[in-house]
């Protein structure tokens, strides 16, 4: 299932992974690991903030896609399932049966 996982870094541990320069190489092992379709980043709420959407083979890999970020950055993450337009396109068509 596609998923939009929100990372939401704490400033002061990201600051500091910066430094340590384990910012890098813990964004670079989740992207190897998802292999998002698309990879944005941003700041938020002044926060550094990443939106990968990947796809989700099994719930149980949450944990291991997780903890890096949250051992790591201090990070809040949010999953959320996500559609392409033609996904949108075929649910909605599926209402109009």
């Amino acid at each position: 299932m596609r998923m939009l996982l929100k990372v939401q870094m704490d400033t002061a541990a990201s600051n500091e992974a910066i430094k340590q320069g384990t910012l890098q190489q813990t964004m670079e092992a989740a992207l190897e690991k998802l292999r998002p379709e698309a990879a944005y980043f941003t700041a938020e709420n002044g926060c550094r903030t990443g939106y990968l959407f990947f796809d989700l083979a099994d719930p149980s890999d949450l944990p291991v896609i997780s903890e890096p970020f949250f051992m790591g950055l201090n990070a809040k993450l949010y999953y959320s399932p996500a559609m392409n337009a033609d996904e949108l396109r075929k649910g909605l068509s599926a209402l109009g049966r």
